[in-house]
């Protein structure tokens, strides 16, 4: 059976502004995959299909199981409110794709099914606040680093746009709308229109207008979207209305137009436009106005003036906007690449964003060291902006800004040190073997870590290595536990790592043969990989499937957990 992949947008979440082909997709399909919110709005249309639905912020393990599921041969739906297209999740399911070398002729089949995003549905129950041109801006420093995000606020609040701001504010993230605010107030009136909707066309459906000096005093949360008006938009008889132009092209309170239809389109009569505009710049470089270029000459300060390259007579007006935002952009730490448009070269200035850039790094599997020139690196690749996190997990974490990671991990990796992935991935977890003295089971720790370290997993794993039966760096508590002992592997399985309730895991096999435990763990984490639910933990996994390679769930004696005297 050949699967399909569906991504679709369900809209605000009311049933009657879901698409037609959107209710066949969900109809069609075996199972439906989204965050639990999500699937509980349109569960009125669900039949027999199986749900999987996740938390919040795990927009990437659903993407890559809607993605596994499709290539076994079903048909899962990927569900967003609004449009997929728009912060949802058609462009995650196409970078899972494309990692996986996905091509539309030879791989499953993928639909993209759009919907009404927050920006439109939520502008009609304003009025008509998006009739100019307009962006939508995500709060949300899940996904994209916060500075960025900043930095496009500000440029779309110096460009006059009416911005529509998604995901504005949670219960982690409360600061990011009141720095939204304090950009924008650099450039917009305090009374600029705001409108504030949440849960639109929803049962607990909320709208406010208000002004932007006003707008932290109302409800602001994950089902708000917030729409801040240009400086041309007002508020009439309570609706948010931004007029089509800034200058009236016709007269609104007349039916005789004064300009006929096909007089509006003229030069004279659109002062504004881009022609006009280059018409009365060439005017002031003809002959008879020489004051009009002295004073544009003047007004540049020294040495900022650009200089037309060698062969060229004069630069054109895009080479000095281009030069000056270079100039301005580099005062503020942004790079920018600038060609002048008189060379014939159509390149415009790009900014080149910083991404954070994080791994874990350790100074071996069974080593517990760093040298002073390891940590001498790390403190160098780390710089005054990056961070180094402590774990107890015998890494330390690296975060840094930077669009080359390379120039990062390779010192690094020079000097010895492993880095590995951070997040859902497996990570072998090793004691020091008594500082080499116990070393028989060094080899196979490592080459677990070779094989199985840093890879992708449904939820983040740790195998243990103990090498002698004191297990002192309590490998049996971790969810996969090796004790070498008597020449030969312990084996623990399903270890509860957090919780009251946390247990060491089940001992289920003793005096396994080294040259066994390798390929036996490689087993089991194939298992765990192809068969696991997204952000099922291995203990829960093993719990459901009841068996792996012959070893069998038992339950776990659990102490009873009186509460405390104090209420605690």
């Amino acid at each position: 059976m050949s699967g399909k992949l569906f991504v679709i947008g369900f809209g605000p979440g009311s049933f009657e502004h879901i698409t037609k082909r959107a209710r066949e997709a969900i109809e069609e399909c075996d199972i439906i995959i989204g965050y639990t919110t999500y699937v509980d709005l349109i569960r009125g249309l669900l039949t027999d299909q199986e749900i999987v639905s996740t938390g919040m912020t795990e927009e990437v393990t659903r993407a890559r199981e809607a993605v596994r599921q499709a290539e076994e041969g079903k048909k899962v739906a990927v569900i967003s409110s609004g449009d997929a297209g728009v912060y949802g999740m058609a462009g995650l399911v196409y970078e899972v794709l494309v990692e996986k070398g996905w091509t539309s002729a030879e791989g499953v089949e993928v639909e993209i099914v759009p919907g009404i995003s927050a920006i439109n549905s939520c502008g009609a129950l304003l009025g008509a606040p998006i009739m100019h041109d307009a962006c939508t801006i995500s709060l949300s420093d899940h996904l994209t680093p916060w500075e960025l995000i900043a930095k496009r606020i500000d440029a779309a609040g110096m460009a006059d746009f009416v911005i529509a701001l998604y995901n504005p504010r949670s219960g982690r993230r409360t600061r990011q709308i009141v720095e939204a605010q304090r950009i924008l107030l650099q450039y917009r009136s305090p009374d600029t229109p705001v409108g504030i909707v949440k849960s639109a066309y929803r049962e607990r459906e909320h709208i406010v207008i208000t002004t932007l000096s006003e707008m932290l005093n109302h409800d602001i949360g994950m089902l708000t979207t917030v729409i801040i008006g240009n400086s041309s938009t007002f508020v009439y008889d309570g609706k948010m209305i931004t007029p089509r132009g800034y200058q009236r092209k016709y007269t609104l309170s007349t039916d005789e137009q004064t300009l006929k239809p096909h007089q509006r389109l003229r030069v004279e009569n659109e002062p504004w436009s881009l022609e006009a505009a280059a018409q009365n710049a060439a005017e002031q470089t003809t002959p008879d106005a020489p004051q009009a270029t002295e004073t544009v000459t003047a007004s540049v300060p020294a040495g900022l003036a650009p200089q037309p390259k060698e062969g060229t007579d004069s630069l054109t007006p895009f080479d000095w906007a281009a030069q000056a935002l270079q100039t301005v952009n580099e005062s503020r730490g942004i790079e920018t690449d600038v060609s002048p448009a008189s060379s014939g070269q159509s390149n415009r200035p790009v900014f080149v964003p910083e991404m954070i850039f994080e791994c874990a790094v350790s100074p071996g599997v069974a080593n517990k060291k760093f040298t002073p020139a390891q940590m001498m690196a790390l403190a160098q690749a780390a710089g005054q902006k990056g961070e180094l996190e402590y774990t107890p997990h015998h890494q330390i974490i690296l975060r840094v800004p930077t669009s080359n990671p390379e120039e990062v991990t390779a010192p690094l990796l020079g000097l010895g040190l492993i880095l590995t992935p951070v997040g859902d991935v497996l990570q072998v977890k090793a004691c020091d073997f008594c500082e080499g003295e116990k070393k028989d089971a060094i080899p196979y720790a490592e080459e677990i870590h070779g094989k199985l370290g840093g890879k992708e997993m449904p939820k983040e794993l740790k195998i243990g290595v103990n090498g002698c039966g004191m297990a002192c760096y309590g490998a049996v508590q971790e969810d996969i536990g090796l004790v070498f002992r008597k020449g030969k592997f312990d084996l623990f399985l399903g270890a509860k790592t957090v919780g009251r309730t946390a247990h060491s895991g089940l001992p289920v096999a003793e005096g396994i043969d080294p040259e066994e435990i390798v390929p036996l763990i490689e087993r089991i984490i194939d298992r765990y990989k192809r068969e696991a639910f997204p952000n099922e933990r291995f203990h829960k996994f093993f719990q459901r499937v009841g068996e792996l390679e012959g070893y069998v769930w038992r339950e776990p004696a659990i102490p009873k957990i009186e509460n405390a005297v104090c209420g605690d």
